[in-house]
């Protein structure tokens, strides 16, 4: 949606702003009487399923606090740093290698490997555009309406692969079911492919997606990471927790509602009614 369009249909209420962007996005009328495709009845919960917890959950700062008492603290990856205004950051006291990021979005990200080449000055004015941006305004995402926003510094993770391949469990009323795997991110390798939970890869993509060429053995802490997954998706409808392994252990990455903003779309197409039908909603 260009930002002329956005900024005109920004004053529509929820309802009407929702129903005109999934047109928009799919070409589809929004049917919220009776949704059965996934990406529509994740508009659906956009709109009706509104909980205080959630604003933590989408919060890639406090969440760190519900996680930790949730499952662990051992699974936390360490904060080094927080500031209202990217200004504020001291770089001297930083290590050579860190993360910077917005707790509330999803584009204002920093990746640190070397603090001598690291452009410090169009990091800090990126992310002070990040801090003004309303990411509720865009898709109309309720959990992010009131998460205030702020920088994190995060400890630099690194996996055997010399970058950090994720782990993102989508889990249905509570019950992991798929796991995305992402691996040479921020590369020009990039793929994506999605497993079942006994890890066979299906045959079914996010629309767009590139499969990787081999299949990946099945991780040795799968179960650990659906056990995991499955406490931090109690009592939701629909949930991705995201995880990534260092050293040997597990470290949760963030906790996402509507991944693409709930227009994510399945291809071949039938699956989009199949994953929907996973989805039970709230009477």
């Amino acid at each position: 949606m260009n930002k002329l369009v956005y900024q005109i249909l920004r004053i529509l209420p929820d309802k009407s702003y929702v129903s005109l962007q999934y047109w928009y996005l799919t070409k589809r009328k929004l049917n919220l009487k009776n949704p059965t495709r996934y990406n529509e009845k994740l508009q659906w919960l956009k709109l009706y399923d509104h909980k205080s917890e959630y604003t933590i959950f989408v919060d890639k700062y406090l969440v760190k606090d519900y996680v930790s008492k949730k499952i662990g603290d051992r699974y936390i990856i360490p904060t080094i740093g927080v500031w209202e205004d990217a200004s504020k950051i001291d770089f001297d006291k930083l290590p050579n290698k860190f993360v910077l990021k917005c707790n509330h979005d999803s584009k204002s990200i920093f990746i640190c490997k070397d603090k001598l080449k690291f452009n410090e000055k169009a990091a800090v004015e990126k992310l002070n555009q990040g801090l003004k941006r309303n990411h509720f305004a865009y898709g109309r995402e309720w959990p992010y309406k009131n998460v205030k926003p702020v920088v994190i510094a995060e400890k630099y993770m690194e996996d055997e692969s010399g970058g950090l391949q994720d782990y993102k469990v989508m889990c249905f009323n509570g019950v992991p079911k798929l796991i995305q795997l992402h691996q040479g991110r921020f590369t020009n390798h990039y793929t994506h492919d999605i497993y079942d939970v006994n890890w066979v890869r299906q045959d079914f993509n996010q629309k767009g997606e590139v499969y990787s060429e081999t299949l990946r053995d099945k991780p040795e802490f799968l179960e650990e990471m659906l056990e995991l997954s499955a406490k931090l998706a109690e009592n939701v409808p629909h949930l991705r927790v995201d995880w990534y392994y260092v050293d040997h252990q597990l470290y949760f990455g963030e906790l996402t509602f509507f991944d693409a903003s709930g227009y994510l779309d399945f291809e071949p197409d039938e699956y989009n009614e199949i994953i929907g039908e996973w989805i039970k909603l709230p009477k």
